[in-house]
């Protein structure tokens, strides 16, 4: 159980992010935006908000937990996952957001994802967006419950298990307590509150992973340091290559680490983020803000999971390698400083959970309820609607990561990530680059990509070792250029709003 100076840190920490969904709350009541204000702020973000809110809602708590434990357990090979992400998300502000933001304003002003698919082809039908939808749901359900469990780890760690009248205060209880707080001020402040909260999550996540490591590496250098346990003696720990030579091993995880990248083009939860900012010039900023922050997050998480490797020998086991940061942290900082170091794995479960909660609400708010069920719904009931999607999704995340056979943070992480990466990423990408894409290309490519990446990893994943985004995104590609170069072509209406998007806004 934690100290006092540490549970304390952690009630201030969530006093603010619930005054901040009720400050944004209050101040929405009286703006006349409607679902675009609610969902997407308005497009009124400014470029520090933007682009850490991006990074906040990309890096969940696996980048302080599953990262660095796997570092920590399986050594430099796993660092291939950092390198894909930062060429990814590189490649994701440079060629995606500023073409994307300016296409989704000429589309009819698109506020969602799926939202931008259809009116990219000034279609009327729903199938898109149904189908967007539907994924949205799953693959949220399956990605808010990993913050979730990183939630459970953490209080359980701090607070630890105890009994109080008969109630039992265990990890089940705590992941119950998380999902209130997050549904709670996603659900009062929207967009908003979703993105100041991600801002100031970013920043203090980025503080601990920097001042950890260089802490870590003060300890170690006093002359009576010992690791708590062995250091492991693997003969490949330190090499990249993980098997140690260039075999299918290591072939594999390195391109399964570049496959991680392919996630960005088609996150819709950090998309959004770049339809959201409100210049040319604020995209710009926070085009070098939010690479610049990712790079250094995963630098210092991969170091993490390496100095944790000298400062605490083999002391973690297969199986609780994700709890190495907070370890580290609990031994080298004062209680109340450990405790807002701490706060940062929090931020980072918080600052996911609550965009992938937001855009899937979105997602059916206006691209389900809306257009098919409610054509005539007012925007106040069509916030009302999305509110309770939240509700829902957030229940069913809960009892994803309450289950017995849930495998851990980063087995959740990939699965959703995949799934979104192999579905919506090449669909993405040609409707922002290709002229000719049509409307039945968008749907043949969404749907083959969802369905390869969910066979692979059933069947395919354990035996190859290769990571089944890769294998997704390729087929989803190809489906959707063969179903669009049979279709017949683009009406010139459609080519023309191509041309228009390309036009600066």
């Amino acid at each position: 159980m934690g100290s006092y100076w540490e549970i304390i840190a952690f009630i201030v920490y969530l006093a603010v992010v619930i005054c901040i969904g009720i400050y944004f709350f209050v101040s929405g009541r009286n703006l006349s935006g409607g679902d675009k204000e609610y969902f997407l702020g308005g497009r009124k973000m400014n470029g520090w908000v933007a682009a850490l809110s991006a990074g906040a809602s990309d890096m969940s708590a696996w980048v302080l937990m599953g990262l660095p434990g796997s570092i920590y357990l399986w050594g430099m090979g796993q660092v291939w996952i950092s390198v894909g992400l930062l060429v990814g998300t590189i490649c994701a502000w440079l060629f995606v957001a500023p073409k994307l933001r300016r296409y989704s304003i000429a589309a009819g002003d698109s506020i969602t994802i799926p939202q931008f698919l259809t009116k990219r082809f000034l279609s009327t039908s729903p199938v898109l967006q149904i189908i967007c939808a539907i994924i949205f749901i799953v693959a949220y359900c399956v990605y808010a419950a990993s913050s979730l469990v990183a939630c459970g780890n953490l209080f359980t760690t701090v607070f630890g298990e105890r009994t109080i009248g008969g109630f039992t205060l265990n990890a089940t209880f705590y992941m119950v307590c998380a999902a209130i707080i997050i549904l709670l001020y996603t659900f009062l402040g929207g967009f908003n509150a979703v993105c100041w909260t991600d801002f100031f999550q970013g920043m203090l996540m980025l503080i601990a992973l920097m001042a950890t490591p260089l802490l870590v590496n003060f300890a170690m250098q006093a002359p009576d340091f010992a690791p708590l346990a062995q250091v492991s003696t693997d003969p490949n720990y330190y090499n990249l290559l993980s098997s140690g030579k260039f075999d299918w091993k290591s072939l594999s995880d390195i391109l399964s680490g570049f496959g991680w990248g392919l996630g960005y083009f088609g996150m819709p939860h950090i998309l959004v983020r770049y339809m959201s900012v409100k210049s040319e010039a604020e995209m710009k900023k926070s085009r070098i803000i939010g690479i610049c922050w990712t790079a250094l997050i995963l630098a210092m998480a991969s170091i993490v999971g390496l100095t944790g490797h000298q400062f605490l020998g083999a002391y973690l086991a297969e199986g609780s390698q994700q709890l190495v940061f907070i370890n580290i942290v609990r031994r080298i900082f004062p209680p109340l400083i450990a405790g807002v170091m701490l706060s940062a794995i929090l931020a980072a479960s918080m600052s996911t959970a609550d965009s992938q909660l937001l855009a899937s609400s979105s997602a059916f708010a206006s691209d389900v309820y809306k257009p098919v069920l409610r054509k005539k719904a007012s925007d106040k009931e069509m916030l009302w609607a999305g509110r309770i999607v939240v509700a829902i999704i957030s229940v069913v995340a809960l009892l994803i990561a309450m289950s017995p056979n849930c495998k851990g943070i980063m087995a959740l992480v990939e699965c959703a990530w995949a799934a979104f990466g192999a579905a919506f990423g090449p669909a993405i990408l040609l409707s922002l680059y290709w002229k000719r894409f049509t409307y039945k290309g968008a749907i043949a490519g969404i749907v083959t990509g969802f369905l390869v990446d969910a066979l692979w990893y059933v069947f395919l994943s354990g035996p190859t070792g290769l990571y089944e985004i890769i294998p997704g995104f390729i087929a989803s590609f190809y489906a959707a250029i063969v179903v669009s170069k049979l279709d017949k072509e683009p009406a010139k209406e459609v080519t023309d709003l191509f041309d228009k998007a390309g036009q600066e806004v």
